[in-house]
């Protein structure tokens, strides 16, 4: 049973970028959706079974070292097909940051850097899978 102070779940990511027009373009392709709310500097969507949260602050915004190298955690977001979405964020001008990588049976990770210098992770999760039937 959670506490006050329990970890409940993901609720919200950010990340960071100089061009927010340009971001709120490529997220809205790549999310396949538009962003759902906006105001100055800021823009965000809502994403997958569980409408999780992504926003994209203006990078003008950062705390000093949030920008200009990749690292901190990588927020994988399940996916059915690693390959195929990883190839499709490629396609759309991300760089790789790791390729398909199998990290046991039912597990299997990507990532990327987005146009902004983000890391974007795509994963298959056979405990998502789980969660989400309700298993």
């Amino acid at each position: 049973m959670a506490t006050a102070t329990s970890l409940r779940g993901f609720a919200t990511v950010n990340f960071y970028a100089a061009d927010l027009d340009a971001a709120k373009k490529w997220y809205s392709e790549v999310f396949e959706i538009p962003a759902y709310f906006e105001k100055p500097g800021y823009i965000e969507f809502r994403v997958g079974d569980y409408e999780h949260e992504m926003g994209v602050i203006d990078a003008k915004w950062a705390p000093p070292g949030a920008t200009g190298s990749h690292a901190g955690a990588i927020i994988y977001w399940h996916v059915d097909n690693v390959e195929g979405a990883y190839q499709r964020l490629l396609d759309m001008g991300a760089t790789s940051y790791q390729p398909v990588i199998t990290r046991g049976e039912g597990f299997v990770t990507a990532s990327v850097v987005d146009p902004f210098g983000n890391i974007l992770g795509v994963m298959f999760n056979k405990h998502y899978l789980s969660v989400v039937n309700g298993n």
